[in-house]
């Protein structure tokens, strides 16, 4: 049985500029389901194995400037999913904080530690070899995880250590960054996981 509506932790952001316009609502505690889009298919299917793999419902409404680039519309939807985060999350009381994980992608390796911490750094090694996958810049990838970073409160290391394929190179690192925050979210029996009593 799921938990009932009052104890999901829940975060609802709407964020409008002149060049995006987003709606998004996060269930932390969802299922893995992923509904709407961001204008970026390949975009679209990252954040979809991040919801599968991390359990989490997302409802994504969103229009931006592809005419330009994807590069607003990917660093913003970073921004409001950082948002969403530390909204659902409230006080940050009472979870496991730390997560790390692996994951292969045939022959890529992918690897995520996070600490939610209340205090925002992103630490990334990845390189790609071609410029775009489908209609995103490999350099969106860093760019989307330090602004979801930054706005969510978490000290993200991600990191590739090797591979060849930039799609398999990306996915693995959504996936591990799923799994690794899913970890950190678990319970911890009340207690506030830091010596000073508090995160931030």
């Amino acid at each position: 049985m799921g938990k009932e509506e009052a104890d999901l932790r829940i975060g609802e952001i709407t964020r409008t500029t002149k060049e995006t316009n987003i709606r998004l609502r996060w269930n932390l505690d969802g299922s893995g389901r992923y509904t709407g889009s961001c204008g970026v298919g390949f975009f679209d299917h990252m954040i979809q194995a991040f919801c599968v793999h991390g359990g989490f419902d997302m409802d994504l409404d969103m229009k931006g400037d592809l005419e330009v680039d994807c590069h607003h519309s990917i660093e913003d939807l970073g921004i409001v999913m950082g948002q969403a985060f530390s909204k659902a999350l409230g006080d940050k009381g009472s979870i496991r904080r730390y997560g790390s994980f692996y994951i292969p992608m045939d022959e890529a390796l992918g690897f995520c530690s996070l600490d939610i911490s209340g205090r925002p750094y992103l630490v990334f090694d990845a390189e790609f070899a071609n410029q775009s996958v489908g209609t995103l810049g490999c350099c969106m990838v860093k760019e989307f995880f330090r602004a979801f970073a930054f706005n969510g409160g978490i000290t993200l290391h991600l990191r590739c250590p090797y591979g060849e394929n930039d799609h398999h190179k990306t996915e693995a690192l959504f996936k591990a960054a799923a799994h690794a925050l899913k970890e950190a979210l678990e319970p911890n029996g009340g207690k506030i996981l830091s010596s000073k009593g508090m995160l931030a």
